[in-house]
């Protein structure tokens, strides 16, 4: 019943001018095929791995993402999603062309990294309201600096209803995980490559219409984020509620905002504040009564959930100037 339900509401009526257009990230925690890749170390996620990643697990996954994604967008699927840690193009053909989504109409684009381990970020994208102009990838040149090669940025610009151009960036930060020290040069050039190509946009591109979102693996107090603060143009985005025992990932116990979205300032009389989105079914319960997100995996062991990840979304309410009503053709 709740299969034919999210098919049900992908038959949804083209975004009108003037119409609010919701925009969700989401670190969808190792979205793996269960296919070995020879170029890539993805041993882990195959059958015969210790994490036993079977394809019934992976078209779990597939059907919990793409439910997550239906119930962010409430009545119509939201127009833009933007995913961290993708493995390929055939996770991304799954979710849209195989899936419950796939009569929602999304097509996407992606970088192809040079990150060992294959995982990649994502911009899901419904043509209807974000009509493509170009995507490009932005390299992070770590191995140039003697550093483990990372997640490469995602830039893409389409036409919206009203004609504006908006352009979307999709950043996978490097995290903190194994030598810190490594880790920290290696977030640092990530953030300088992508402060120099978004200066570059900003002051290139007249009254450029900009959003960057993702997953930064820093809260906006981290010094590493600091030059990306420093940058004109562009601020963060607040949370519409600030609670103690929220945020969008969960570490021993403490919460802490580590996806964030920034736009560009001609925006932010546009867009809301951002918000998460959980369901019961998405949470599991902790020693002190909160909860963690049911990840799904805690170590190697399979815990069936869906992400160690709280979505992100907010509306953008394009100050249009075409006449009421009219759609995108």
């Amino acid at each position: 019943m709740k299969f034919a339900l999210l098919i049900l509401l992908c038959f949804y009526s083209p975004i009108v001018v003037g119409q609010q257009i919701r925009i969700l990230t989401w670190n969808i925690e190792n979205l793996f095929d269960a296919r070995h890749d020879t170029l890539k170390h993805d041993e882990e996620f195959l059958p015969e791995s210790e994490r036993q990643w079977t394809w019934g697990r992976y078209w779990r996954k597939i059907e919990d993402v793409s439910r997550v994604v239906m119930g962010v967008g409430e009545s119509e699927p939201p127009a833009l999603v933007a995913f961290q840690e993708v493995e390929n193009d055939s996770c991304m053909i799954t979710l849209t062309r195989r899936g419950t989504l796939r009569t929602c109409g999304y097509k996407y684009v992606m970088t192809n990294s040079p990150d060992v381990r294959g995982i990649d970020v994502a911009l899901m994208y419904r043509p209807d309201v974000f009509r493509l102009i170009m995507s490009e990838s932005w390299r992070v040149p770590s191995q140039e600096h003697g550093l483990r090669p990372t997640r490469d940025i995602l830039h893409a610009s389409g036409q919206l209803p009203n004609g504006d151009t908006l352009h979307v960036v999709v950043c996978h930060l490097p995290s903190r995980a194994g030598d810190a020290r490594q880790g920290m040069l290696n977030r640092q050039l990530a953030v300088s490559t992508l402060c120099s190509k978004l200066d570059s946009l900003i002051r290139n591109v007249p009254d450029c219409r900009l959003i960057v979102m993702g997953d930064f693996n820093a809260t906006l107090r981290d010094k590493s984020l600091r030059p990306l603060l420093s940058l004109k143009g562009i601020r963060p985005l607040t949370p519409l509620d600030i609670r103690p025992n929220e945020g969008t990932y969960r570490f021993q116990g403490t919460w802490s905002w580590i996806d964030h979205v920034f736009v560009s300032d001609n925006l932010i009389g546009s867009v809301s504040n951002v918000r998460l989105y959980t369901q019961p079914w998405m949470q599991r319960p902790s020693d002190d009564g909160t909860w963690y997100p049911r990840r799904t995996y805690l170590g190697t062991k399979y815990n069936g959930g869906v992400s160690d990840h709280v979505p992100v979304y907010l509306d953008l309410h394009p100050l249009f100037n075409s006449p009421e009503g009219e759609s995108l053709p």
